[in-house]
Formats: structure tokens, C-alpha cells, sequence
């Protein structure tokens, strides 16, 4: 895992300043050590963590044997051996998983991406060709991002501080994206806050040649369903995950895992105990209430005896939370779970590098409420609009009911998951506010249907995953030092459960239907019986603390603050409730805050 950074140009020799400035920008991504390299028109730079192959033979940026290809990565790739085993007639230097791509781009040139597992973002200069091949790992797992510099230099990164600690490009503020936060918690999945800096797309490559940009798709994801009966997808399921945590247990330094005493973590956890005993286990607890999640992780730390270490949330320093992960974010987002998930990479840096997470299990097997609900409002049947219209007047004058409510005014199953699941602000709100551009919508990789509900979940994981959860996940694992591995993305098995008919997952009382008859004999008998629980924390409890209530007054009742060059003050006033449309603008007052001189 490390930090990638590159400008091509004429005369790139002269930018070893600007490429220094950007490594120096993400040096926490790499810790380890730092690495330049330059031709005639191409500068790449690099920031490593070492964690496969610990010599310098594993150092980037990395030169093919003929030393007309150099590489930068970050990322892993998954089964690198048995690619390795593929291509043995390359000289390989050393054992990383980085040379195994230089290996493959002689053969395959750009064809290799279709061969390509894992999480990876990477540029290869081809000295050759003069051009660079760039590409992103299918579901966002690692970041890549890129923009044009004043003198026509293309410069990517892997955060959006390096590109502007080049100094060559003046980011502009996209207020489009300030109203897609507003409604959603988080920046457009496949944009940037900035009109001029751009996110590589996952699943897309980029290659820039004489001046011009080519994208292009090379994965799309999974749109039929599998014929398999359900004893047999159980069988599949297993074998699928089993080799997946198996391959993500691969490293050259010791691997952790996280446990919160959920289903996804309590699997993960069972599965890596069958290959590495004592595995380092962390879980992140609350003293009190419903989100205390650590008598669940104990009894899995116990059945299957890990060395569990618990990070306790004693209810302190919101506030300084809060302004530490926002040193370092590039983009606001609202995520509540933002702080606890730095916290807990901070304390699982102190001894290791590599943590496997159980992320992602909802979108693939159908673990979130909403889920259950909208199927249940679904086949119930959502109203004709005439209907609707109806309905809605008469509720004017009496309570019609908040389920007859919700069917009366969204027109369908998609209308309902996109437009009321994890939205904060409504259109209108946010025309108030003062934003009155247009939210901006998303192109998928398929056709979203109403009578799939596999759908609502392939809408997730090309939409919320990629825009908040894995965005979360990398920016505060990297800002610890740490590399985080998500099972559940291993491309073979989460291809196998996007192809799963839905009632495998989730109906309308039921939910992870699958992994529940799949593991229950590896959990406990309570954790079996557990419904869903997050892993944030009551933002209304946290504005209780005084700090925090003393920076939400500096930042959203000063007229002077920043954010009301973009927003109305009185409406503002207006939405300072407690509550999450407070904590959202909160957390835009103080992106703004840390971002203005950029903006001015």
C-alpha cells in the first residue's frame, strides 16, 4: 500500500521540485520510504509501506527489466504468485506483486487488465509508446485522481493534496457537487469537489498520449443471475470467501483483523483463524447503550482465541477528532463512522500494517433495513401518481400513515432508494441554502430495474461504496500508515453474490440470508440472533460536548466564516438542530475552513 504520484510533460526532468512537494503531501500513505523517477516527459514519484517483499527489489517507482516500462502502484495484488507462476520466463528481481504488472504489460500490453485482481490504482510509463497506462481497481477501492496543470502537464495522484501541492493547477469549486453532499453525505462517487481535478472512474483505465485523455470501461458489473440452487450457492459461497480471506492473508508483515461482533466481521474472523492462529483482533467500543458492540467481539475473540485488544470511546474530545481527520481529508463527508474508523486505525497502527475488514457485506448480501423495507413497500405496491396526489392532500387534513405515506410519495422501488435512503437535505432545502445548481445524477454500469431488487444493492456498490465507504476506509487507514483489506471484494466472490438471485439475500422480514446459513455454526448463538447495527455514533449525544458546541459556533454563526460565500447564513441558522442536517453543514464549514487558501 503507499501513495502514487506523476507529471508528464516536456522537459519532466525540471519538475523534480513539484513531484517532491506532491510525495511529500501523502508521506503518510508511505511511510517507508520515498522514490523518484524521471525520462524526458515523465516524472512518477512514490510513497512506500512496505508489506510484500521488503527489500529494495520492492521499491517503486519500479522499471521493467528492459527499463522501457516504469510502474508506480498502490494496492495489492491478490493470488500474485500463482500470476507470477503465469509469466515466469520475466526476469524478476525480486518477490512483489507490483512486478508481476510489468510482467504481464510486456505480454498483454493493455489487454492485462482484463487478468488484473485485487485493489490497484497505476500508471506505467511506456518509454516506447510515450504514452501512460493508467487504470483503477473495480469497485473504488483505491484511489486515482488526475487533472491538467497550467502548462498543459498531465498530473495525477492518489489524493487531490498532492495535485495542488504541485502548485500547478488553481482548484475551482464545483457547487454542483456542494448540493450532491448536502442531499447525500458525500461527493459524487465518479467526481471531486472541483471542477478541474477529476476521479478516475473504478473499473475504467486512462491513457494520456500527445496531449489527449482516453477513458475507457473494462469491467461492468454483473447484470444476470445465477441459475445455482440455493444448497448449491451456499457451497460456492463458502469455498469463494474461504479462498478469498485465504489470499488476503498473504503478506511479509503481521495481518490483523477488525471485530466488531457483527456477522460480516465475526465470518471474516473465523475464516483467517483457520490460517494464522492468534490473530490480532480490534474492536472499537462504546461504555454504554446499543452501540456496544464489545461483549459480541469478546465471545468470537474467545471462540476462536485471538489476541483481542479493545479501543474504548470514553465520550471525549469530539471536537479534537473531528479537526485531526480533517487535517487530512481532501473532500467533505458527513459519515458519522468517520471518526470512530480513524480511531481505530490509529490504535491498530501502533503494531500492525494490515487489517482485514468485513466492509461491503451489506451491499452484497442485502444486510441493510432498508433493504427489507423497500421490498416489503414494493410488494405492498407503490401508488399511481393520481392516487398519490390524492392521498397526499387528504394527509394535509389527517394522518394517512408514515408506510402509506412513503408509497404515495415515492413513484417506485428506485425512486424510494435513491431519493429517500441516506438523504439529508431535499432539493428544495438546498435551493434554499443558496446552491441552485443541479444535483448531479450517476450513470451506472447496468440498467437499474424495479423488479430486481438485486438492483438496490448493485446501486450501492457503484454509488455509496465507492463515495463513502471505501473513501472512508482508504483515507483513514492511509493517514495511520495502515493498509486495509476487504474480503468481500475479492472479485471472484463478490462477482458470485452480485449474480445471486435476491431472495438468496434479503426479503421482507429476512436479511443476509445466505451468510447466515453459510456461517451460523461459526458465530455465536447471539451474534447469530443480532440484526444490524452501525458503527457510528449518536451525533446528537456528541454535540452535547462543549468544544464541539463552541466550534460549531465559530464555524456556522459567524457571518465571516467561509462557507457563507457558498451558503445563506439566516437559512443556515435554521438547520442548527443537533442533528445530522447540523453535523452535515458542520462538517462543510469546516472543509471550507481548512481549504480556503487553496479557493481564494
Amino acid at each position: 500500500m503507499c501513495g502514487i504520484a506523476g507529471i508528464i510533460s516536456n522537459n519532466a526532468r525540471n519538475y523534480q521540485n513539484e513531484i517532491q512537494r506532491m510525495t511529500d503531501a501523502i508521506a503518510y500513505r508511505g511511510p517507508d520510504s520515498s522514490h523518484f523517477e524521471f525520462y524526458d516527459h515523465a516524472a512518477l514519484g512514490h510513497r512506500r509501506l512496505s508489506i510484500i517483499d521488503l527489500s529494495e527489489n520492492g521499491k517503486q517507482p519500479m522499471f521493467s527489466g528492459t527499463k522501457k516500462e516504469c510502474i508506480v502502484l498502490n494496492g495489492e495484488i491478490y493470488g500474485y504468485q500463482d500470476i507470477k507462476d503465469q509469466y515466469s520466463d520475466y526476469p524478476y528481481r525480486g518477490s512483489s506483486d507490483t512486478e508481476v504488472i510489468l510482467a504481464m504489460y510486456q505480454k498483454k500490453e493493455k489487454n492485462l487488465i482484463y487478468d488484473l485482481p485485487g485493489m490497484f490504482a497505476f500508471a506505467i510509463w511506456d518509454e516506447e509508446k510515450q504514452e501512460l497506462f493508467c487504470a483503477r481497481d473495480r469497485f473504488g477501492e483505491k484511489p486515482f485522481y488526475y487533472t491538467i496543470g497550467k502548462n498543459g502537464e498531465f498530473i495525477f495522484a492518489s489524493e487531490i493534496k498532492a495535485i495542488l501541492a504541485s502548485g500547478l493547477v488553481k482548484p475551482e469549486i464545483d457547487q454542483a457537487q456542494i448540493a450532491y453532499y448536502l442531499k447525500n453525505g458525500y461527493i459524487h462517487p465518479q467526481k471531486t469537489i472541483y471542477k478541474n481535478i477529476f476521479n478516475l472512474k473504478p473499473a475504467h483505465t486512462l491513457v494520456f498520449k500527445g496531449g489527449k485523455t482516453e477513458i475507457k470501461p473494462y469491467w461492468t458489473i454483473p447484470a444476470e443471475t445465477s441459475k445455482l440452487s440455493l444448497d448449491e450457492s451456499i457451497e460456492k459461497f463458502k469455498y469463494l470467501l474461504d479462498n478469498a480471506v485465504k489470499k488476503q492473508l498473504v503478506a511479509d508483515v503481521p495481518v490483523g483483523s477488525f471485530l466488531s461482533g457483527g456477522l460480516d466481521s465475526s465470518t471474516i474472523v473465523a475464516i483467517a483463524s483457520k490460517y494464522q492462529e492468534n490473530i490480532k483482533t480490534l474492536v472499537y467500543g462504546y461504555e454504554s447503550g446499543d452501540l456496544n458492540e464489545m461483549p459480541y467481539a469478546q465471545a468470537i475473540a474467545d471462540k476462536y482465541k485471538t489476541d483481542h485488544h479493545i479501543l474504548l470511546d470514553k465520550k471525549q474530545k469530539i471536537s479534537e477528532t473531528l479537526q485531526e481527520v480533517y487535517s487530512y481529508m481532501d473532500e467533505p463527508l458527513m459519515d458519522s463512522s468517520l471518526l470512530p474508523t480513524h480511531l481505530i486505525f490509529k490504535e491498530a497502527s501502533k503494531d500492525l500494517k494490515v487489517i482485514l475488514s468485513g466492509d461491503v457485506g451489506d451491499e452484497l448480501f442485502g444486510g441493510y433495513t432498508f433493504y427489507k423495507y423497500n421490498i416489503n413497500l414494493s410488494q405492498k405496491g407503490y401508488y399511481p401518481r393520481y392516487l398519490s396526489k390524492m392521498l397526499l392532500l387528504a394527509g394535509k387534513f389527517r394522518d394517512i400513515g408514515s408506510e402509506r405515506r412513503l408509497r404515495a410519495e415515492y413513484n417506485d422501488t428506485l425512486d424510494y432508494h435513491q431519493n429517500k435512503v441516506r438523504n439529508y437535505f431535499s432539493a428544495s432545502e438546498i435551493r434554499k441554502l443558496g446552491i441552485t445548481d443541479k444535483i448531479p445524477g450517476q450513470e451506472f454500469s447496468f440498467k437499474p430495474s424495479n423488479e430486481d431488487f438485486n438492483d438496490l444493492m448493485r446501486i450501492d456498490l457503484e454509488k455509496y461504496v465507492p463515495g463513502n465507504m471505501l473513501l472512508k476506509g482508504d483515507r483513514t487507514s492511509m493517514y495511520n500508515s495502515v493498509e486495509v483489506r476487504i474480503p468481500f471484494l475479492d472479485i471472484d466472490f463478490a462477482e458470485f453474490c452480485i449474480r445471486m438471485p435476491w431472495q438468496y439475500k434479503v426479503n421482507s422480514t429476512e436479511d443476509k440470508i445466505i451468510l447466515r446459513k453459510a456461517y451460523a455454526q461459526a458465530w455465536t448463538e447471539e451474534i447469530a440472533a443480532r440484526s444490524k447495527n452501525g458503527f457510528g455514533a449518536s451525533v446528537n449525544e456528541w454535540f452535547k460536548e462543549p468544544e464541539l458546541q463552541t466550534l460549531s459556533k465559530e464555524l456556522l454563526e459567524n457571518k465571516n466564516s467561509y462557507i457563507f460565500e457558498f451558503l445563506d447564513f439566516d437559512e443556515v441558522q435554521k438547520k442548527l438542530n443537533k442533528h445530522h442536517q447540523h453535523w452535515s453543514l458542520l462538517i462543510l464549514a469546516l472543509w471550507f475552513k481548512n481549504n480556503k487558501n487553496h479557493l481564494q
